[in-house]
């Protein structure tokens, strides 16, 4: 395993449609398994490929309970709304309150190829829909309803 360097804001790779996942093989896996190095070096809640430089549609989600590894994953439900604080490590510092789905399912393959469905609720339904809106090469910052400065997220 190994970290990657996390694209910032401004790269135009963050602004591109990652393609999908044909081949699993062994690039897939170190590149997975370099993303949840990167992930928890970073201290975040999610990754998308393209956010290491990788034109991919591979993110991985690990809100405390796991990681979760989503290839070429798609939302195809989502129910409620919640309006909660969100960064993301590709704008350090910044913040906003986002108004996102409070329930979402996704369907993905696993990095073996086997597609799943995952039902999501409040924390990981918001990462999940973040990382997948990376794919799509769509920001955060588009969902923003309100900017939250840091010094109002510490005490």
């Amino acid at each position: 395993m190994a970290l990657r360097n996390i694209v910032k804001y401004g790269d135009e790779v963050l602004e591109k449609k990652a393609r999908e996942v044909t081949s699993f093989d062994d690039k897939l896996a170190q590149l997975i398994d370099d993303m949840i190095e990167t992930l928890h070096h970073a201290d975040g809640a999610g990754l998308a490929a393209n956010q290491v430089g990788v034109l991919k549609r591979v993110c991985i989600i690990d809100v405390g309970d796991g990681v979760i590894e989503l290839i070429n994953p798609e939302i195809i439900y989502k129910r409620g709304r919640q309006e909660t604080v969100e960064g993301c490590l590709s704008f350090p510092g910044e913040y906003g309150i986002t108004r996102r789905p409070r329930v979402v399912k996704v369907k993905a393959q696993n990095r073996n190829g086997e597609t799943f469905i995952l039902k999501a609720e409040d924390l990981k339904a918001k990462a999940i829909c973040h990382e997948v809106d990376h794919l799509d090469g769509i920001l955060f910052k588009q969902y923003v309803i309100r900017d939250v400065k840091e010094s109002d997220l510490e005490g």
